[in-house]
């Protein structure tokens, strides 16, 4: 499958996910052709490009993409139902400025230190393979895919020069709708978002994006030539370009798509309910969870997810551990961790839904001799919490190769423990809370650990549900 990619963040700047797989991830997320190649059908076979650049002075290129602009500008506002509050600035970049732009956007907002930090916490949950290099990926995917972004902060958008501006013009429909919603809702006022809480940034991020797709559907579905001069420009120009994604871990692949994909849907849900009012109105009242993206009928319950935090355990696990990462998985991505190893869907779908609550802290040995993770989770029914502990066993018991159990038959679903070859694994049940602890060095440690992690979890309260 093609994953061509057409546009890159609406944000100006960009922060590495201090977790796992988000569009958080540097905060430049990318958007997959397949959404409208699968609608459409197959494209046509072509061999060249024909870009802006193809032949024509940069001047001649600028003022094509000028007059585009205020054509696309005035028929997405019209579809979007936002009006223009003032004239959009735009240009065009070669591969080598968008390059640029990618790598210094990565280096601005992100120290070495985060970028390791994210890189561990992919590895531990076995999301990426061990000697993976998450800068160097990302660098090269979005320099790879990326054909047009939105910079909030120079509130103008900028164009690739190498593909054909009649197909790009679905492009900037997306990203001249991120420059609406920038001029209506202030899209900035969302740049420094609390540390430690990336699932809700998901879910915000699905908002944004998935408006952009659905309005870039809309403002194509109004003439069938532009979806086939949209696929045609991608073929063209990019159809062999997709190794990185293409090679890229099922686990981040999917979850730079999910804006756009759950997003759309999200935005579709709302729109046939509220119209374009209630999407509008999603900025003031923001989804808060993957779980309000996956399952709308909860954003308008307002079911909130469970606010949970941890305490520092790197002094109770023996030896200098330091504590590196500190945040929230939420339902989709617990549904990418397990399902990167029970390999069922619905199995995996199944097990994360009846998510209520999580956080989870991630710690390095100092002399890099291990990496320990301490999860705990909070789900809507004790039944919830069941169906997800064995899921998870399940999942651990694919992962660590040669683990040996512990628990007993009575334990079965309450507590089991089980040594492998990254320290001891221990994943206990109480009501309708999971802890879960993986690569604790030693297992004498683990009656302390627990009950320092459980004593500061008891006493959670869930909020918003029922």
């Amino acid at each position: 499958m093609n994953y061509q990619v057409v546009c890159a963040d609406y944000k100006s700047e960009t922060m590495v996910m201090s977790k796992q797989i988000r569009t958080r991830l540097f905060g430049v997320t990318v958007i997959g052709l397949f959404l409208f190649a699968i609608a459409i059908g197959p494209v046509v076979d072509a061999r060249q490009e024909k870009g802006i650049a193809a032949g024509a002075p940069a001047a001649s290129r600028s003022a094509a993409v000028v007059a585009a602009t205020q054509e696309v500008l005035k028929e997405t506002s019209e579809v979007r139902q936002l009006s223009i509050l003032r004239p959009v600035k735009s240009g065009t970049h070669s591969r080598e400025e968008i390059a640029r732009y990618v790598r210094a956007n990565l280096d601005e907002e992100n120290s070495p230190e985060r970028v390791h930090a994210s890189e561990t916490t992919l590895k531990k949950l076995g999301l990426v393979p061990s000697n993976f290099d998450l800068r160097t990926f990302l660098v090269k995917l979005l320099t790879e895919q990326v054909a047009g972004y939105y910079d909030a902060k120079k509130q103008e958008f900028f164009l690739a020069d190498w593909i054909d501006l009649d197909g790009q013009k679905p492009v900037m429909a997306h990203e001249l709708t991120h420059a609406l919603q920038d001029q209506h809702f202030n899209l900035r006022r969302f740049d420094k978002w609390p540390k430690g809480e990336s699932d809700s940034e998901l879910a915000y991020h699905s908002l944004v994006e998935g408006d952009a797709t659905l309005t870039m559907t809309f403002y194509m579905t109004r003439d069938p030539v532009r979806a086939f001069s949209f696929l045609k420009s991608f073929s063209e120009a990019g159809a062999q370009n997709t190794k990185e994604i293409d090679g890229a871990p099922r686990a981040l692949r999917e979850s730079l798509l999910f804006p756009y994909q759950q997003g759309m849907q999200w935005a579709m849900d709302v729109h046939k309910l509220k119209g374009w009012e209630g999407v509008s109105n999603a900025f003031t009242e923001l989804p808060q969870s993957s779980e309000q993206i996956l399952h709308p009928e909860k954003y308008f319950a307002h079911e909130a997810p469970v606010k949970i935090s941890l305490p520092d355990v790197s002094g109770d696990v023996g030896g200098k551990w330091k504590q590196i990462d500190y945040d929230v998985n939420g339902e989709w991505t617990y549904f990418l961790i397990l399902d990167q190893y029970l390999r069922s869907e619905k199995e995996s779908h199944r097990a994360a839904a009846g998510w209520g609550g999580d956080r989870y802290a991630v710690y390095e040995k100092a002399d890099g001799g291990g990496v320990l993770i301490t999860q705990l989770t909070a789900w809507d029914s004790e039944q919830d919490a069941i169906e997800f502990f064995r899921a998870y066993l399940k999942r651990c018991n694919t992962k660590y190769q040669h683990a040996e159990g512990f628990a007993s038959e009575k334990d079965a679903d309450t507590k089991q423990i089980m040594s492998t070859n990254e320290g001891v694994v221990s994943i206990e049940r109480r009501g309708n809370r999971v802890l879960i602890i993986e690569g604790l060095p030693e297992r004498r440690r683990l009656p302390a650990v627990s009950t320092k992690l459980w004593g500061k979890g008891e006493g959670v309260m869930i909020k918003g549900k029922g």
